[in-house]
Parts: C-alpha cells; sequence; structure tokens
C-alpha cells in the first residue's frame, strides 16, 4: 500500500494570507494537490494540518482523506513530514510526499514515481527535471523510525545524503515538480 502525503501545515508567512486556501482554477490550491493524490494510484491520503487547521480541514472535509495534525507547524516542514508519517497506517509500505503548495503537480508524476519504486525497489524516489530536482517525493516505510528520529535541525536532504545508494532520480518532462507558491508574485504567476 502506498499513500500520500501531503503537506499542509505551514503559515505562509512570506504569502501574508493562508496560501492552502487561495482560489486555484475552480477549488484552492490545497484541493489542488489533493485531487492530485486521489486521482493517482495510491491507496490513501494523509492531509497534515498546522497553521489555519479549522480553516483548511473544513475546506478538505468533503475529500476522503485522513487527517493529522502537527501542533509544532512553526518548526518548518520536517515537523509535517514527521506528523505525516506518524499518521500511516502499519500496512503502507511507501509515502509519497506532496507539498500542499504546489498546485500544478499531476496525478501522472505521482504514478510515475510509484511504478519507478515497484519496478526498482529502491527506497526513495526523486523526480528530477533539467537536472533540479523537485516534488514530489516517494519514501520507503522502511525509513519511518529513521524520519521520526531526526532531530529539530535534519531535513530529509540528511536521509537522502546518508542514504545515496537507495535513491532513484527520474527525469520528469514537467517543469511543474520545480514549482511551489510561496509569495504573491508566484502566485500572480
Amino acid at each position: 500500500m502506498i499513500w500520500a502525503v501531503v503537506l499542509a501545515a505551514g503559515g505562509s508567512r512570506r504569502m501574508g494570507t493562508q496560501k492552502m486556501l487561495l482560489p486555484f482554477g475552480d477549488t484552492t490550491i490545497v484541493e489542488s494537490v489533493v485531487n492530485a493524490a486521489l486521482d493517482a494510484s495510491l491507496q490513501g491520503v494523509v492531509v497534515v494540518l498546522g497553521a489555519d487547521e479549522a480553516r483548511v480541514r473544513e475546506k478538505l472535509a468533503p475529500y476522503p482523506v485522513t487527517f493529522a495534525v502537527n501542533a509544532d507547524w512553526e518548526r518548518g516542514m520536517l515537523s509535517s513530514v514527521q506528523a505525516g508519517f506518524a499518521a500511516l497506517p502499519e500496512k503502507v509500505t511507501a509515502a509519497v510526499v506532496m507539498l500542499g503548495d504546489q498546485p500544478f503537480v499531476k496525478a501522472e508524476t505521482v504514478d510515475e514515481l510509484v511504478a519507478r519504486h515497484r519496478e526498482t525497489r529502491k527506497g526513495i524516489v526523486l523526480p528530477v527535471h533539467g537536472g533540479r530536482r523537485g516534488h514530489p517525493v516517494l519514501i520507503d516505510a522502511g525509513f519511518k523510525s529513521e524520519i521520526l528520529g531526526l532531530g529539530p535541525g535534519a531535513t530529509l536532504r540528511d536521509i537522502v545524503r546518508a542514504r545515496a545508494g537507495d535513491v532513484l532520480e527520474i527525469e520528469i518532462d514537467d517543469p511543474d515538480i520545480l514549482r511551489d507558491i510561496d509569495t504573491p508574485e508566484d502566485y500572480g504567476r
């Protein structure tokens, strides 16, 4: 079983308002990410909430997702990854970590990560475009205890560096794996 962990806990300081709830097409930014996860060949979705928890939860209430709450969301992204991994069901074999502010990511990209993981059994599958690593990232559940054990100053890059032999980079013909929305300028584009 492979699930998505959608990171939607941040405070959106650079945006000046909760970016997860900003309109994006017919939905919102976070709904676009959740829809991509639900459209992919995954067995479940955990959405990690934090800042503006009640408002984001209410917006996502109609979706068949599980919620995890990161009470320490101000510590940064790693704390949300840890909250998401802690909330995964026991039988999950891998998780696709998706950024809640990447509404351009497609279900096909997620499916490609899953297919390459199943094909190669590599523990970390990273999408690459034009020589640059992007998101989402697939991480084998075998790294769960290592992720949960990382201290406040660490990042997922520490695991990627430590497990370099278990990393597979796959070229994705989509520059949107490098795009997120952090500022009003990003949103305007």
